[in-house]
């Protein structure tokens, strides 16, 4: 495993885990920039972290990569406390200001979300200063099709939220959902990132990492799992959600889970897209898949986190 990189001092990096994404914060003097918040459940866990790295400075405005819970889901709770301008993507604007909580994969994938108000947009190719720096923000549709990353050319720094992890990438929820063309925006932005010069990485979830060229040949060789056999794609999509549901919930009963599989949009559609299993056999197949990663075990009738 590479080193960590070095980064400039007043870029900050509070690394969360899986439920709640990194929140990277960028210090302007007396003042600093927020990208990402987390997810809803840890609202009160992110002010706490982001008063401690501020210091006394001020919140003065919180961007988003992208538009999934564990983003977006502290957005209303940061806006309250330190009063900050919000400005998500442009392509997500819509769906905010509706509240479309498909489009937000709140309702699709039963997780968690607050509704707040956005107070600008970001663009592909628009150009920002925080922590010093002159960023670019830069499409990255493939796990989100309105996704953005951003770019600092001078450090060759790049903040890419789930477009590319030092392992892999996001869930391809367009291909489950039957929304989009998931594999193949990824595969398109996964080369556009290759003609990048980049040193650091720092990612939605996990720890910054230096090995951009290794981790894009990670991404690469999974992305051509998926397209080699689309069911691989529902499947990484199940474990992963519901994964992400028993880190918050900390434990579900087995009949439970039987019925959230066959109640949420998400898991119903990648069974019968992909899978075509019944749904006894579908829970069966999930519990031995946690069990065998070492995420969850059962104990009696319940599943219980790891």
């Amino acid at each position: 495993m590479s080193a960590r990189p070095q980064l400039p001092p007043t870029v900050q990096v509070l690394e969360r885990g899986w439920l709640s994404a990194n929140n990277v914060l960028l210090v302007d003097g007396d003042e600093a920039t927020l990208i990402d918040s987390g997810y809803l459940s840890h609202a009160e866990q992110t002010l706490a972290l982001l008063r401690s790295a501020l210091g006394g400075r001020r919140l003065q405005r919180l961007l988003n990569t992208h538009s999934h819970p564990d983003h977006i889901g502290g957005h209303a709770s940061v806006q309250r406390a330190f009063g900050c301008a919000v400005v998500v993507p442009e392509g997500m604007a819509r769906a905010v200001a509706e509240w479309d909580e498909h489009a937000l994969l709140i309702r699709a994938a039963a997780q968690a979300g607050e509704r707040f108000g956005h107070d600008g947009t970001l663009a592909a190719g628009a150009r920002f200063v925080a922590g010093e720096l002159e960023w670019q923000a830069l499409a990255a549709p493939g796990h989100d099709m309105d996704a953005l990353v951003f770019y600092n050319r001078e450090r060759r720094l790049l903040i890419s939220g789930d477009a590319l992890w030092r392992d892999g990438f996001g869930i391809l929820f367009a291909d489950v959902l039957g929304d989009g063309d998931g594999v193949g925006e990824t595969r398109r932005t996964l080369e556009a990132l290759g003609r990048l010069a980049v040193d650091a990485v720092i990612p939605g979830h996990g720890a910054p990492f230096a090995d951009f060229e290794e981790a894009l040949e990670r991404a690469f060789a999974r992305l051509a799992a998926f397209e080699a056999d689309g069911a691989r794609i529902a499947r990484n999509a199940i474990r992963g959600c519901v994964t992400f549901m028993l880190l918050d919930a900390r434990r579900i009963g087995l009949a439970a889970l039987t019925r959230h599989l066959v109640d949420t949009p998400l898991y119903r559609e990648a069974n019968a897209r992909f899978l075509d299993m019944d749904p006894d056999a579908l829970t069966g197949w999930l519990i031995a898949e946690l069990e065998r990663a070492g995420v969850a075990r059962r104990e009696g009738d319940a599943l219980v986190a790891c």
